[in-house]
C-alpha cells in the first residue's frame, strides 16, 4: 500500500491504538525552554513521577532572557531560568543555559548540534518545531500537559491528521528566497487554511533550497494551521547530517522517508515559482502580504463584508491607506532574528546587502544571531564586522529576542517594524506595535532606505 511521508513516519512511531481511535506514538526526542516547562515538572513533583528517559530530552534557554547580556533582565526571568536549571540538574537532563557556548534558539540549537535526522518524531512546547520537517521528521509542538507526559513516559496521545501536499514548480528568480515561498504559500492556502493536515513541501522550488531555506519553509507551516510540515529526504539533506557535534547520536534505517509515488493526498497546492516575487506583509496576519511591487489592497479587492471589515481593522491598526504603494511605507526598526531566520545562512544573506552602505537616519536596526554557535561563526567570517559598520546594533546573546516580546527587546506602540520573524499578529512585538513580515534581506534592505524596498534593486 502507497503510504505518504506523513503516514510513514507516524506508523513507525504507533506504539498502540486506543480505544476512542487515537493513537499512543513514542517520541525520539522532546525539547523543552524556559517558559513552558514549569507548570509540567510541577506536575511531575506533586505525582511523585520521575523522568523516564532523560538522555532524550533537551532544555534551552531561549525565550524570555536579554540578549544585551548573560544576565536575566528581570526577577521574573531570572526564577523562570534558575527553575529549569534546577529541574534538568535533578532529573539529569541536559541544560544549554545562558554562557553555553551552546545556548539559543531551540529551533536552531538542536540542527546545528546534530540532533535531528530523517524518521525521527520531535516534540516541544512551542509551536515551530515545525522546523524539523527539512529533514524529514515529524516535529510538533505541545502543551503543558503533554510535556509532563512526555517526560513521564516518552510517548503522547495523538491523532493521526489529514495530508495536504503544496508543490512549488519551476524555478524562483534571483531575489526571491525561502522566506518569500512560504510566505507565498499562507497568501494562497491560508492562515488556517490547513487546520488539521500534514503539510508536505514538494517540486522543484523546495529540492532546489539548502537545509536553512527548507527549515525556514517548515517553520513556518504553522502559520498555515498545520501541525506538521514535511519535505522529502534527499542528498541535501543527507549533506546536513555531518560534521556536528552530537553527528549519529541518533540514527533511523530500514525506511525511505519519502512519500511513495502513487501515494494520494488529501489535498494538493500548486504554486508556480516563476509567479513569487519578495513579499512583505501589510496587515495582522501572516496571509494579509502582497508582492513589494505592489499596493497595500483596497475595499474594492474585496466581495464578502467580512473580507472587507478584516481588512478594515487591519489597515487601522497598522497605520496604512488603502491602494497605498508597499514601498511608501517608512519604518522605524529593523529586526533580523527569530527561530525563522536567525541561521548563519540568513546573516550571510543580509551581509550581502549591507556591505559597504549604512542604515537610515533614525531607523533601529538589531541583528540577533540564532544561537551562541551562530554568533561564534559569523564573527569568524566577518559578519558582526559588515553589520555594525553599517549600524546594525549586534546582540551578543541568543534568544528569540524581539520575535515575541517576553523579554526587554520590545516595540513600543505605533512603532513599525521590518521583521524577519513568523508572525505580525497586534502586539506580537509589543503593544501597539506594527509588524511587516519579509526575508532577511529585505529587512537588511529596508533598514539601508527606511522605507520597505525591493531587495532586488540591490543587486
Amino acid at each position: 500500500m502507497s503510504r505518504t511521508l506523513y503516514d510513514k513516519l507516524v506508523d513507525a512511531h504507533k506504539v498502540c491504538d486506543l480505544p476512542d481511535g487515537d493513537m499512543l506514538i513514542y517520541v525520539d526526542f522532546h525539547i523543552m525552554n524556559e517558559y513552558t516547562s514549569p507548570q509540567a515538572f510541577s506536575g511531575l513533583d506533586t505525582k511523585r513521577l520521575g523522568v523516564w528517559r532523560p538522555k532524550a530530552h533537551l532544555a534551552v534557554v531561549d525565550h524570555v532572557n536579554a540578549t544585551r547580556s548573560k544576565e536575566p533582565h528581570d526577577a521574573a526571568s531570572k526564577v523562570l531560568i534558575d527553575n529549569l536549571e534546577a529541574n534538568c540538574i535533578k532529573h539529569d537532563i541536559a541544560f544549554y543555559g545562558l554562557g553555553d557556548r551552546r545556548q539559543g534558539i531551540e529551533h536552531v540549537v538542536v540542527p546545528e548540534q546534530g540532533l535531528v535526522v530523517p524518521g525521527m518524531l520531535i516534540a516541544c512546547g512551542d509551536s515551530h518545531t515545525t522546523t524539523y520537517g527539512a529533514f524529514g521528521a515529524l516535529g510538533f509542538g505541545i502543551g503543558t500537559s503533554e510535556v509532563e507526559h512526555v517526560l513521564a513516559t516518552q510517548t503522547l496521545r495523538y491523532k493521526r491528521m489529514k495530508t495536504m501536499r503544496v508543490n512549488i514548480g519551476g524555478e524562483t528568480a534571483p531575489g526571491v528566497t525561502a522566506k518569500d515561498i512560504i510566505m507565498k504559500v499562507v497568501q494562497v492556502v491560508g492562515a488556517g487554511g490547513a487546520n488539521g493536515y500534514a503539510v508536505e513541501f514538494a517540486g522543484s522550488a523546495i529540492r532546489g533550497l539548502d537545509i536553512a531555506g527548507r527549515m525556514t519553509v517548515c517553520n513556518m507551516a504553522v502559520e498555515l494551521g498545520a501541525r506538521a510540515a514535511l519535505i522529502a529526504v534527499d542528498e541535501i539533506t543527507e549533506a546536513a547530517l555531518t560534521g556536528h557535534p552530537h553527528t549519529g547520536q541518533f540514527t533511523f534505517k530500514g525506511e525511505s522517508w519519502v512519500s511513495d509515488p502513487e501515494a494520494v493526498f488529501d489535498e494538493e497546492f500548486t504554486i508556480s515559482g516563476a509567479d513569487i516575487e519578495p513579499l512583505i506583509t501589510w496587515g495582522t496576519s501572516p496571509d494579509q502580504s502582497v508582492p513589494i511591487t505592489a499596493n497595500v489592497p483596497s475595499a474594492l479587492d474585496y466581495v464578502s463584508p467580512k473580507a472587507k471589515a478584516a481588512l478594515e481593522r487591519s489597515l487601522h491598526y497598522m497605520g496604512l491607506t488603502e491602494g497605498q504603494s508597499a514601498q511608501s511605507i517608512k519604518i522605524d526598526t529593523a529586526f533580523i532574528g527569530s527561530c525563522t531566520n536567525s541561521r548563519i545562512e540568513d546573516l550571510r544573506e543580509a551581509a550581502k546587502i549591507l556591505e559597504g552602505r549604512k542604515v537610515a537616519e533614525g531607523v533601529e536596526a538589531i541583528v540577533v544571531p540564532g544561537s551562541a554557535m551562530t554568533r561564534i561563526k559569523a564573527e569568524a567570517e566577518g559578519l558582526r564586522g559588515i553589520f555594525e559598520t553599517a549600524g546594525f546594533e549586534w546582540r551578543p546573546e541568543a534568544g528569540c529576542s524581539m520575535c515575541l516580546a517576553m523579554n526587554d527587546d520590545i516595540a513600543m506602540d505605533g512603532e513599525r517594524v521590518a521583521s524577519s520573524t513568523n508572525r505580525n499578529f497586534e502586539g506580537r512585538q509589543g503593544r501597539g506595535a506594527r509588524t511587516h513580515l519579509m526575508s532577511p534581506a529585505m529587512v537588511a534592505a529596508a533598514a539601508v532606505t527606511g522605507h520597505l524596498t525591493d531587495v532586488r534593486d540591490f543587486k
